[in-house]
């Protein structure tokens, strides 16, 4: 089962991955038509922000589905059993 799943985590981050950079490059190309320079200044703005949130999106994903399949589960048990028996 881990196999499938790190299988199916590898695809699923680079087919995120090059759709973020897809979408990125037409943002771009549409960006750098824009003939009003305060336009093109506000939607590199927005190109940008889009750039941050796609890819760290992406990042973010990644690192949350490698943690959950390749994680120590009896860690994660062990440490709540420990922190419910906790004295203080």
């Amino acid at each position: 089962m881990s196999t499938t799943s790190s299988i199916f985590t590898t695809v699923l981050i680079v087919a995120m991955s090059l759709s973020a950079m897809f979408i990125l490059v037409q943002a771009t190309i549409y960006v750098t038509a824009i003939a009003s320079p305060l336009q093109r200044m506000a939607a590199m703005g927005a190109e940008t922000l889009l750039g941050v949130v796609l890819l760290l999106g992406t990042v973010w994903l990644a690192t949350h589905l490698a943690v959950r399949i390749f994680g120590k589960k009896e860690m994660a048990h062990f440490s709540i059993i420990k922190w419910h028996t906790r004295e203080e």
